[in-house]
């Protein structure tokens, strides 16, 4: 496994329900194709399966 996640916001969250836009907040992203480097951990990586319709990951 990998130890940090490069995480892109991919797609709007404009139209999106609530928990989308605070769960996208959490992880950093505020700005279309923004990058965020995360440690790669449990907490993070259901962040990320609860949005992945919106980002991408790429694992570093």
């Amino acid at each position: 496994m990998a130890k940090k996640l490069a995480i892109t916001l991919t797609r709007s969250v404009i139209g999106r329900p609530e928990d989308q836009r605070v769960t996208v907040r959490t992880l950093g992203l505020r700005k279309l194709n923004q990058t965020v480097v995360q440690d790669d951990n449990p907490a993070i990586r259901g962040m990320v399966n609860k949005v992945a319709h919106l980002v991408t990951v790429k694992e570093q």
